[in-house]
């Protein structure tokens, strides 16, 4: 798959994804990295630590949000921050929205894939977005309330609506990547149980995604506050190489960067 300028084989090597949050209000870094200058400083920091793309986000999403941010303020975060990105580092961007018109504005500035936390669900335009600008986009798993008949059973179904979504649009199949959504629209053992299924969802021949980083399935099941979740992080990185994720995203980039090659080292051996 070539986001941006680099092509990603998923075969060969895991992709890690750094994750900048540039929205006061992050369940794990909220303000920290507000400042443009903060945020390059961080960007470059996660390049040299080994992430292979970073991840803009201009809204919370943790659990709890009410999706009020709109629009133009999301865009008046992370525009800036995604040119200054590009005119300064060699590395494919990833927009973290579900609003159609801050997709449009960060294509033009020059993003390479658009993360939309609803799978094209929320925005009607969205997709006609992404297909319009031939860029890469993650389909997140989301629902409003956790409440299903049957889990694992409906979560497939909801992620085959939003690939249905992408292909109406026209985005080609080379250009999609899925994840099933840790900390979305799911119970505490809702979230392990897709940790522990990963392996379910190459049944729809997609590159997934996982992304568990400092999320409240590891708070709860060690008892940590946020800043001390990195071990925790750690292990949900390895059980997704083990199960086959194509990209990790992250905050901690180096622990998790080591922890990514040693798993890839010793699962490739022999081979």
């Amino acid at each position: 798959m070539k986001i941006g300028n680099r092509e990603f084989q998923a075969t060969e090597s895991v992709c890690v994804m750094g994750i900048l949050n540039v929205t006061p209000d992050s369940f794990s870094d909220g303000g920290k990295y507000a400042d443009p200058d903060q945020a390059l400083f961080h960007v470059e920091e996660m390049i040299k630590d080994g992430a292979d793309i970073i991840d803009v986000g201009g809204e919370s999403t943790k659990p709890g949000s009410d999706y009020s941010l709109d629009a133009d303020r999301e865009i008046e975060r992370v525009i800036p921050v995604i040119e200054q990105i590009k005119a300064r580092f060699d590395i494919p961007v990833s927009l973290d929205t579900y609003h159609s018109k801050t997709a449009r504005a960060g294509i033009a500035a020059g993003v390479d894939m658009i993360n939309d936390i609803w799978g094209l669900k929320y925005d009607p335009e969205m997709a006609g977005v992404i297909a319009g600008a031939d860029v890469v986009c993650c389909l997140v798993h989301n629902r409003k309330e956790p409440v299903y008949q049957n889990f694992l059973k409906d979560i497939v179904l909801d992620m085959a609506a939003s690939i249905h979504l992408a292909e109406q649009a026209g985005i080609a199949n080379d250009r999609i990547i899925l994840d099933p959504g840790i900390g979305f629209g799911k119970t505490y053992e809702q979230n392990l149980a897709v940790l522990n299924a990963l392996e379910e969802f190459h049944m729809f021949g997609y590159p997934l995604l996982m992304g568990a980083s400092r999320k409240s399935v590891i708070g709860n099941t060690l008892d940590l506050p946020v800043g001390d979740r990195v071990e925790g992080t750690i292990a949900t990185s390895v059980i997704g190489v083990m199960k086959g994720c194509a990209f990790i995203r992250v905050h901690d980039v180096k622990e998790n960067v080591r922890a990514v090659r040693m798993t890839e080292a010793i699962l490739h051996a022999g081979k």
